[in-house]
């Protein structure tokens, strides 16, 4: 990787640059320059200015309910939620490392900042967000961005199901309109709420519960445009208006954004809360890079996060929530992936979405103020069960005891402990089980195939013929996957490319997971793929993750490596015969023989 990559690892400082302490001045200026706003973060905005202040909008509306309801489950109320929303979501958008990246307070974060706030008292939790977003800034600037590659996809999918199962726990009170039970675990306190529910006076919120939730469902099948979590919020309101339903409401809001100030932070306070601030800083960087990543893989054709970069920004922007009065703040998944679905192109469609928000602070304060908190319960129950995606769990348990040890660990231990006590378990498994596997999978082996070892002349023949060949050897487990997309995304000036997989000794469910992106990535570029030597005690994880189902053919799966590089032949031909009879006159559509896929 060269030097000139933002987010690879530092310059060495040669004893030549020694002698030159210029030239660390130089290498210093390079860093900071990679981790501060250019000119480029705008680049297209005069022909995409009109999408992005719309994709905004759509955000905007997705994120008031969302940000209102985050706010009351964290302890801190409602306006918390909308300051969070407003002032991280503005900053992150300028200082962050993504152009389509769209943060707030999540869903995620409240579950860590619930036992802060039962234990240190709401004015803890500002902060917290700032102690958290130096340890975040901190971070970024040590290169740390790359690390969230070694966490394993089942620990990601685990939490993220485990997360959902908090949060519709979290919600037991508001949809009962009862006052929550005493404790901090989500689970314990839902069960004591109850056991000690007046139900007489639960019907009101149970009923605006349900309406809420019916909307939300039916909604998107009707248009699937419709902004569904605003109309359910309005309609409920609207109805607990007109029926003068005896509900909780949200209250009063402020008219206009906080002035900011910084918090007494002494000594004793940075000791108590330090190993809070480190779990909120631990959450706030792997959600946030996690959806970052998401947003990436959504937008192919866009600049893909600087991971460095976005951890200041994260981090600076978790700082200016603390300042206001706000929540801790990462990148919202879902608020982001309706960022990309609604055409952004650029940081201004997260920025204006954030101007958008402040609008309803200084404009509707009073009329938000009337939403009943069982609608915003309603929202986020319906938001914890679309996080909750079975057909992906239901692919994990099958591909193998180790993916679904990790998965249903991670899972149980977010619910019944912490988030980032999760991920510490969950990356713990895996590592020992990944350990354990290639443990296993060492030894000597004897090559009985001679065929199996290409010449260099052969592999300039295949590169003149723009057949690409890559032979992959060892373990192919969740901490190689980067290296692996890295190396493989760089292929260029070829038609077809062979994967040999007969020297894989070790393959898990992330590898797998990799290799399905790998292929259905260079297939979107045109590159047709073929496998060649998948061995049989890797087919059944292989099968369960969906790599097969993403090769263009059935046909494209091989045990014998010379019918491969044949196969690959034949679409060159056929490529070449296709462009030839484009090229000549008098030739039309459907004179050649169709390409097999």
């Amino acid at each position: 990787m060269s030097t000139a990559d933002p987010d690879g690892p530092a310059p060495r400082v040669t004893s030549a640059a020694r002698a030159h302490p210029g030239a660390l001045l130089v290498a210093a200026r390079r860093r900071f320059t990679a981790l501060a706003p250019r000119r480029d973060d705008y680049t297209g905005l005069a022909r995409s200015w009109r999408r992005d202040l719309l994709a905004g909008l759509t955000v905007a509306i997705v994120a008031l309910p969302l940000a209102l309801g985050f706010g009351v489950s964290s302890g801190l109320g409602a306006a918390a939620g909308l300051v969070t929303a407003v002032v991280a979501g503005a900053v992150a958008a300028v200082l962050g490392g993504s152009h389509l990246q769209v943060s707030g307070p999540t869903g995620a974060m409240t579950v860590v900042l619930l036992p802060v706030v039962a234990r240190f008292g709401p004015e803890s939790v500002p902060v917290v967000a700032i102690m958290a977003g130096g340890i975040v800034v901190l971070a970024g600037v040590l290169g740390l961005g790359r690390l969230v590659a070694y966490i394993p996809w089942p620990v990601v999918e685990g939490f993220t199901v485990g997360i959902g199962v908090v949060i519709a726990l979290q919600q037991v009170p508001l949809a009962l309109g009862t006052p929550a039970a005493h404790g901090t675990n989500a689970a314990l306190v839902a069960a004591r709420t109850l056991t000690a529910v007046d139900w007489s006076a639960a019907v009101a919120p149970l009923a605006l519960v349900a309406l809420s939730v019916a909307l939300l469902v039916v909604l998107p099948r009707v248009r699937r445009g419709l902004p569904a979590s605003l109309v359910a919020v309005v309609v409920a309101t609207l109805v607990a208006e007109l029926a003068h339903l005896d509900v909780d409401r949200i209250g009063a809001l402020p008219r206009s954004l906080p002035a900011p100030h910084v918090p007494v932070i002494d000594a004793t306070t940075t000791s108590v809360l330090f190993s809070s601030a480190l779990a909120v800083a631990a959450l706030a960087a792997l959600e946030s890079l996690l959806s970052a990543h998401v947003a990436d893989g959504m937008a192919d054709d866009l600049p893909r996060t600087r991971p460095n970069r976005e951890l200041v920004g994260q981090g600076l922007a978790n700082v200016a929530s603390g300042l206001f009065g706000g929540l801790p703040a990462t990148g919202a998944i879902a608020r982001t992936a309706v960022n990309v679905r609604s055409g952004a192109r650029t940081r201004l469609a997260a920025l204006s979405h954030a101007a958008v928000l402040a609008g309803v602070v200084y404009l509707a304060a009073s009329w938000v103020g009337r939403i009943p908190l069982a609608a915003l319960a309603a929202v986020l129950l319906v938001t914890a069960a679309r996080m909750v995606d079975v057909s992906t769990a239901a692919a994990i348990c099958r591909s193998g005891r180790s993916g679904a040890t990790v998965f249903v660990a991670t899972l149980v231990v977010t619910v019944v402990f912490d988030l980032v006590l999760a991920v510490e378990v969950g990356v713990a498994v895996a590592a020992v089980l990944a350990l354990r596997a290639v443990a296993r999978a060492s030894g000597l082996h004897r090559e009985d195939a001679p065929d199996e070892i290409l010449h260099a002349d052969d592999e300039r023949a295949l590169l003149h013929e723009h057949i690409a060949v890559y032979r992959i050897d060892g373990a192919l487990f969740f901490a190689d996957v980067r290296r692996f997309l890295d190396e493989i995304a760089l292929v260029s000036d070829v038609r077809v490319v062979v994967l040999r997989l007969s020297s894989v000794s070790v393959l898990d469910t992330s590898g797998a997971h990799a290799l399905a992106q790998i292929v259905a990535d260079l297939q979107h570029r045109g590159i047709v793929v073929l496998l060649k030597g998948l061995r049989p005690q890797h087919r059944r994880v292989v099968e369960s993750v969906g790599v097969l189902d993403v090769l263009a053919h059935e046909h494209h799966l091989f045990d014998d490596l010379e019918e491969a590089l044949a196969h690959a032949r034949s679409h060159v031909r056929r490529a070449r015969a296709t462009m030839g009879a484009a090229a000549s006159p008098g030739t039309g559509p459907g004179t050649t023989k169709p390409e097999e896929p």
